[in-house]
């Protein structure tokens, strides 16, 4: 399986994401589980999301090591363009041996896509016992919805 075009990963048949709760891959966005839907099902794994509480994305140990050394790194630079904003992301890196890659992604994407009740009741979404809006378990299907 690979990700993006990068490297293929390891082989297995689950995957734990941990996110925060905001933006487009908040626990409430629809179309967030439903193109999660399609690559569980592209990819015949099953992915497990658990959604941090809003306002505590600082608990997730990637992201917030990553960001407080792209802010140290950004420092009065005038972000002019996006080449400029990717370089700066793409040259962050740590003495403890983080190094992060960035690319710019040039894709259109659709604007005000819905995704109709019917669509998520047609997802293989099963929600967790403990708060089931924010933690659920996705897996493939025969055909995506």
């Amino acid at each position: 399986m690979a990700i993006y075009g990068q490297a293929p990963l390891p082989e297995g048949s689950r995957l734990l994401i941990c996110a925060d709760s905001g933006g487009n891959n908040g626990h409430c966005c629809h179309l967030w589980k439903r193109q999660l839907q399609h690559f569980a099902t592209e990819e015949n794994l099953t992915i497990t999301v658990c959604h941090f509480p809003p306002g505590t994305s600082k608990w997730n140990k990637i992201e917030h090591r990553l960001f407080s050394f792209n802010t140290a790194n950004w420092r009065s630079r005038p972000l002019t363009d996006y080449r400029t904003i990717v370089n700066l992301i793409a040259g962050t890196t740590t003495k403890t041996g983080l190094t992060v890659k960035a690319r710019l992604d040039r894709r259109t994407y659709k604007l005000g896509v819905k995704v109709t009740r019917k669509k998520m009741q047609a997802l293989n979404l099963t929600p967790h016992d403990f708060h089931g809006e924010s933690n659920y378990t996705i897996g493939p299907t025969r055909r995506v919805p």
